[in-house]
């Protein structure tokens, strides 16, 4: 299939369409299927409500979370977690799960090496279980799948408990519930790591991407002197843009198409195996918004907290003389300096920051954000009007030197794995099984190097837990444009071996290895690992 089909959404006619919250029904209707990124088709989720206008909305920020008490190492939260009415669509009202309210939820704002614990309780009627992606964890406070907290007052907990027996490759699994029946848990985060980016989410076992899908995230950002130093955009121009696609039924509800309707079995309808793909792009929590930009530079924390969906971002138009992305960030914090792209292609869980310098356009201007990957609404994100007045005061500027990032080499590596990601027998599988807790798939030393090496079928977008890692090639060549610096998740094309190098430090205990599209995470596409 040709690289210009794989950007094109087509039409097809099948028995399968929406009938009210996450339920699928059958009907003569067509349906829409839309291509991933690999060409591989998958099934448009598309929304009963009317879809609005783009460019209407105001970009939102994210409230920042202030700590319930401090002392001189630690700050400690209290997240909620709980349905909450939003504002999505216009005239119409979206029951999210939300943290404390909103989605996404409160962003945390957490010095290096001060420890924060964030003590989450559940009024969501089915359990949860809460991981900080790239964050740098011991493993009591990782949200290892099965650690869960339940809904205060315990409702439909053992139905859902029951369907999760029912997974693939979970039969006879003794220890389905490792989180002891309590309503509230606290994570205890140390945070001995680099500035960067970082974000938390749900991460239930077989449930994650309903959960996700229905409000759980959040941004976490760590902070650092180094960062701080330098003259990268601050305050105002320092803004976290968590982007995903949603779909919705006709009264406004989050639509997904999970197993019997609901929570009742973990995982999705087989005709989303591939991953749910929606109509509608919300950055911040909001369908297609615009901010209004002064002429300056501005520091972007791009998130992309789609279940399945791949972007490639870029300005239209293009400031001239091109170049408009300067990436200062990835995974794991600052690059060693700067990279300057017309375009970034972000998978599932990656998050880039970026600076962009509207003070390159005429005052008035309009710059989308835009997504070479899809087509209609979904080849849109939001947008940037540029103010009217003339330059304003910046003092920012993006210095040659970032940081210094000392180099994983191949020669300091004491041992090659090999993880192969591939649908295997009906679920996706990391080398030909599908996931059962407490097994490990590797077992690590502390303080050596490892190299991992990923295989995969089609696209996956793989995370590592614990450690930030860097790409050392792709198919025995370089890596790629977007490889840059310390990563945790990776973007694995089809037919394609990515090989990684990572240091184990700090903390023992049991890990996570898995697919970032988070239908082919909940359909066992999930690996253990040990530290020791």
């Amino acid at each position: 299939m040709s690289p210009a089909m794989s950007r094109r959404r087509f039409l097809g006619v099948g028995t399968v369409a929406l009938a009210g919250a996450g339920a699928l029904a059958v009907a003569g209707t067509p349906f829409l299927r839309e291509l991933f990124a690999d060409g591989q088709p998958g099934l448009l989720l598309t929304s009963r409500a009317p879809v609005p206008a783009a460019f209407r909305a105001e970009l939102p920020i994210p409230p920042v979370l202030a700590p319930v008490r401090s002392d001189a190492t630690t700050d400690f939260y209290e997240i909620v977690q709980r349905p909450a009415k939003l504002g999505i669509l216009p005239g119409l009202t979206t029951e999210a799960w939300t943290y404390h309210g909103s989605f996404p939820g409160p962003t945390l704002k957490t010095p290096a090496g001060r420890k924060a614990v964030v003590k989450h309780t559940n009024q969501l009627p089915h359990p949860t279980v809460v991981h900080l992606h790239g964050g740098h964890t011991p493993a009591e406070s990782d949200g290892y799948p099965t650690d869960l907290i339940h809904p205060v007052g315990g409702e439909q907990q053992q139905s859902s408990l029951t369907g999760m027996a029912a997974m693939s490759g979970m039969a006879g699994m003794a220890k389905l519930d490792s989180g002891g029946g309590q309503t509230s848990r606290s994570y205890t985060y140390p945070l001995d790591q680099r500035a960067a980016t970082l974000w938390y989410h749900d991460h239930r076992m077989g449930f994650t991407a309903a959960n996700v899908w229905q409000g759980l995230a959040g941004f976490h950002l760590v902070t650092d002197d180094e960062e701080a130093a330098l003259p990268l955009p601050q305050g105002k121009r320092d803004i976290p843009l968590m982007i995903c696609d949603r779909s919705f039924g006709a009264d406004g509800s989050f639509t997904y198409p999970a197993l019997a309707g609901g929570q009742q079995l973990p995982g999705v309808s087989a005709a989303y195996m591939d991953g749910v793909l929606g109509d509608v792009i919300l950055v911040n929590g909001a369908p297609w918004p615009v901010l209004r930009a002064d002429r300056a530079r501005y520091r972007f924390r791009i998130l992309n907290g789609s279940n399945a969906r791949q972007y490639s971002l870029a300005l239209d138009p293009q400031p001239p003389g091109g170049g408009a992305l300067v990436q200062i960030g990835s995974d794991g914090g600052l690059l060693a300096s700067p990279l300057t792209h017309d375009s970034i292609d972000v998978s599932p869980a990656e998050r880039f920051d970026v600076v962009i310098d509207f003070a390159r356009y005429a005052p008035g201007t309009r710059v989308r954000l835009v997504n070479k990957l899809g087509t209609g609404g979904t080849a849109e994100v939001m947008c940037f009007d540029v103010g009217t007045d003339g330059r304003v005061a910046d003092d920012s500027h993006v210095p040659a030197k970032l940081s210094e990032i000392a180099p994983l080499t191949r020669s300091s590596a004491t041992t090659t794995r090999d993880f192969l990601f591939q649908k295997s027998s009906g679920a996706w599988t990391i080398n030909g099984a599908p996931y059962t807790p407490g097994q490990d798939l590797a077992r690590a030393r502390l303080g050596t190097t490892e190299v991992w090496r990923f295989t995969s079928d089609v696209h996956h977008p793989v995370h590592l837990h614990l450690n930030h890692f860097q790409v050392l090639s792709r198919n025995g060549h370089a890596p790629g444009p977007y490889d840059a610096g310390w990563k945790d998740t990776v973007d694995v094309r089809p037919s394609e071996a990515v090989e990684v190098a990572v240091k184990f430090t700090d903390y023992a205990g049991r890990y996570m290895l898995h697919c970032h599209n988070l239908e082919h995470e909940d359909m066992a596409m999930m690996a253990d690992f040990s530290t020791e």
